[in-house]
Order: structure tokens, then sequence, then C-alpha cells
């Protein structure tokens, strides 16, 4: 299992990446493993506020559907569209290719609510 040390991660699975001022966000690689083939994903809408865990996101496996949860309030500001045609990206690169949604935070500091590498890496073992 890959758990970047530079990256913060929720308890529900979701990767977050301050980037440009802006929060990168994803599903882990061990969500995408538990998931198994993703097939599907209906993303947020540009535009859209979001709390910070709020559910906004849908990822279909050929397995289950699984809610994905906003990491930190704010607004959507951009989607990865190329997910669309391209779903696996979310299995084979989950913290590069496979991103899904940024979102401009309402407070930068919600950021430091999230788990580093370590505490994550403590709740996917247990």
């Amino acid at each position: 299992m890959i758990v970047p040390e530079t990256l913060k991660y929720s308890e529900t699975h979701e990767w977050a990446r301050l980037e440009d001022g802006q929060v990168v966000v994803g599903v882990t690689d061990f969500a995408q493993h538990e998931l198994t083939d993703i097939v599907f994903v209906e993303l947020p809408e540009v535009g859209r506020a979001v709390a910070a865990k709020e559910a906004c996101c849908v990822v279909e496996s050929t397995k289950v559907a699984s809610d994905v949860y906003a990491p930190v309030g704010g607004t959507v500001t951009a989607i990865n569209a190329d997910l669309a045609t391209h779903p696996d990206w979310i299995n084979q690169s989950p913290y590069e290719k496979g991103w899904l949604f940024r979102i401009a935070p309402a407070n930068s500091a919600d950021l430091d609510t999230l788990l580093d590498a370590t505490a994550y890496r403590g709740i996917v073992h247990d």
C-alpha cells in the first residue's frame, strides 16, 4: 500500500494535497484496492459549495458504489473530466492521474485537522 508522506488523509480514505492555494482530492491507494476495478465516477459540479466531511462524489466499481467525502470545506473549482473515459486511472494512479476534484478551501487551516501519513497507516492497519 502506497501512502505518500507529503499528503494529508481523512479517516474515510480520501487524500488531500495543497497545490497553488487549492486542495486537490482523490481516494487513497488503500481505498482503490478495496473498491477493486473502478468503472464510473460521478464528480461534483464546479462551483458547488461543500462542507468538510460532506459526500460530494461517487466512485463505482464492479462490486460497489462508494461515496467520496470532501476533506475540507470550500468551493469545487475543477474536476478531473478525463475520468469520464478513464475511471481506471483511479486504480492505476490514485495520487496522480486519478485525482478527482479541486477545492478552494474556505479555511486552509482545515487541512491541519486531517491525518498525516503515519496516522493514516495506523488506521488502515488496525
